[in-house]
Formats: structure tokens, sequence, C-alpha cells
């Protein structure tokens, strides 16, 4: 499990290798956000942003609203867990990015770290 800490706000994610996908042709991983407000302000999700790459160079970059279709509120002490997935073309990956939060308080904006986790088919871990 990898972690980081912006502004009160944890992001912890782990990663699992899932199988094969069309003829073994792609490598799925699965990979599970827990997102904890240890902060004082009540927060909203907004937004993501994800920088996912391949072990052959190609890189892919994915915006939009929310997580899972949901835009989570999150009073202090709170937390948001959800899981996705995503197929890779190589046994090997990483994956990062940000989510952009709204304080109630004031309808100001911030970017959440989600550290840099690792994708890696568990027989190349040798």
């Amino acid at each position: 499990m990898v972690t980081a800490i912006t502004k009160g706000i944890k992001i912890s994610v782990i990663s699992k290798f899932e199988g094969f996908a069309r003829g073994n042709e792609k490598y799925v991983f699965s990979y599970k956000i827990h997102i904890e407000n240890n902060s004082n302000e009540i927060v909203q999700l907004l937004r993501r942003h994800w920088f996912i790459y391949d072990s052959n160079g190609a890189k892919r970059e994915v915006e939009g609203e929310g997580v899972i279709g949901e835009q989570p509120i999150l009073k202090p002490n709170e937390f948001h867990q959800y899981a996705s997935w995503l197929p890779l073309m190589t046994e090997i990956g990483m994956m990062h990015g940000t989510f952009l939060m709204q304080r109630e308080s004031d309808l100001s904006t911030f970017k959440v770290v989600v550290p840099e986790f690792q994708l890696i088919v568990p027989f190349k871990m040798n």
C-alpha cells in the first residue's frame, strides 16, 4: 500500500493483478483507493486526473468528473473507498494522479496527490 497526505486529505492505494484479457493480450489490474479527510473542513471530490504508464513507454492521461460516477462529500474524519480496474498492454506499469477537491466553507479548490503505485504481474517480481 502507498499513501500520501495533502492538506489533511490522506490517499491510500493498493493494487492487484487480476489476470489476462483477450487471449492473454492484455494484463488486467485492479486498484482500491481509500480517501480519508483528516482536515477540519468539509470537502468534496470534484474531479480525477490520472497518468497511466506501460513499461513499453506508452502513456495515457485520463481526466473526468468524480470517481466511478460519484463526487463524494467528506466531513472531517470521514472516508470514502472505491475500487476500479484497468488493462495494460505490458506486464509492468504504474499510475499516479490528483483529485480536485473543493472546500465547502469558501468553495475554494485544491489538488490532492494520489501517490504513484505499481502495477506488476506477480511472476515479474522475482
